[in-house]
């Protein structure tokens, strides 16, 4: 008999990919960090809330101190630059025959692979809209898509295992072959992310800013740039489009590209990115390092510039510290290192 399915943090992604395995009659045991999350699930349950469905259920959670036993599936759903830190701490968790699934966002699968091993990785790229509220309590804002594949690109029985258990949360969930396209395709999109966030604005209001279209252009032009030396061919997904941030795309697909990214952002609950929310309202460090400035860093090993990502990484940092405040003139900073 299989053991349960091990999630190793129980916030917006996790937890919700939690809440429906549960609700479905999967054997789930939750962990997260965080001693009121925690207490209150065990407690209460978890509840998610939102216009996409609203249910509770009952669920296990511990902290990871209090985790024994081995475990064949493991979701690792922490922020990206607790990646290492928290496989670290689940390895000795993990079956010889088990592996890891990364359901967060970046390049976490290359940290989890250095640790635990290629072998025992799985690639996952989500962009659904959920928030962590309170303690036990998960907003599901809007769907979106869904990925999952082996690193190496094989169809493997387990992968199309994971595959069902993520189509009870996504019916639409995809089976690839080739998952660091999209991961790539999630860092371009990603980056204008981080770039709303340097704003108080809605992600869809500040990414329809028409003085600031040349900013999210550059960025998305960046991350296909650096993509493109590694040999990778990113996937786009929910408007997002990488052959609009392409040498020798048109203003107009670029336009498409972007005015599709906003109406999809228009109709999300989600009205913020985790980034803005990181900063704005739970006022921590975000994943900027673990997500942004890696892209410039292997930029500088392939020799691709990364000027526009660089200076977001530094705007973002600005206002981590105190520096800056979430304001339009923060954007309008990364606007003037856009290359004429």
């Amino acid at each position: 008999m299989a053991s349960p399915i091990l999630i190793w943090g129980a916030g917006a992604i996790g937890g919700t990919l939690g809440a429906y395995w549960i609700r479905a009659g999967k054997d789930v045991l939750l962990v997260d960090s965080a001693a009121d999350h925690v207490e209150a699930i065990n407690r209460d349950g978890l509840e998610i809330t939102g216009p996409v469905d609203a249910f509770r259920v009952k669920a296990r959670a511990l902290l990871p101190e209090r985790v024994s036993g081995s475990f064949e599936r493991i979701v690792l759903a922490v922020k990206a630059h607790h990646t290492e830190t928290a496989t670290a701490a689940l390895s000795p968790h993990l079956a010889k025959d088990g592996y890891v699934l990364s359901a967060q966002n970046g390049l976490n699968e290359l940290t989890i692979a250095r640790i635990v091993g290629e072998q025992r990785t799985m690639g996952c790229f989500v962009n659904f809209g959920a928030d962590w509220h309170a303690p036990g309590r998960i907003m599901y804002g809007n769907r979106g898509a869904v990925v999952v594949g082996e690193i190496d690109g094989a169809r493997t029985p387990r992968a199309r295992a994971m595959h069902d258990l993520l189509r009870i949360f996504e019916p639409d969930a995809i089976l690839t072959d080739d998952i660091w396209g999209y991961l790539w395709g999630k860092l371009g999109y990603g980056a204008l992310l981080f770039a709303t966030a340097l704003t108080n604005e809605s992600m869809s209001d500040a990414l329809a800013s028409p003085r600031h279209r040349d900013a999210f252009a550059a960025l998305g032009r960046e991350v296909m740039a650096v993509a493109r030396a590694k040999g990778v061919n990113p996937r786009g997904f929910n408007g997002f489009e990488p052959a609009a941030f392409q040498p020798g795309a048109t203003q107009a697909a670029l336009d498409r590209s972007m005015e599709a990214i906003v109406a999809w952002n228009r109709k999300t609950a989600k009205t913020h990115s985790g980034i803005w929310r990181d900063l704005a309202v739970r006022r921590r460090k975000t994943e900027v390092d673990a997500q942004i400035a890696i892209v410039g860093s292997i930029g500088r090993e392939v020799g691709v510039d990364t000027p526009v990502l660089d200076r977001l990484v530094g705007l973002i940092h600005d206002i981590e510290d105190g520096r800056r405040p979430q304001d339009w003139a923060t954007l309008d900073a990364l606007a003037e290192v856009v290359p004429a």
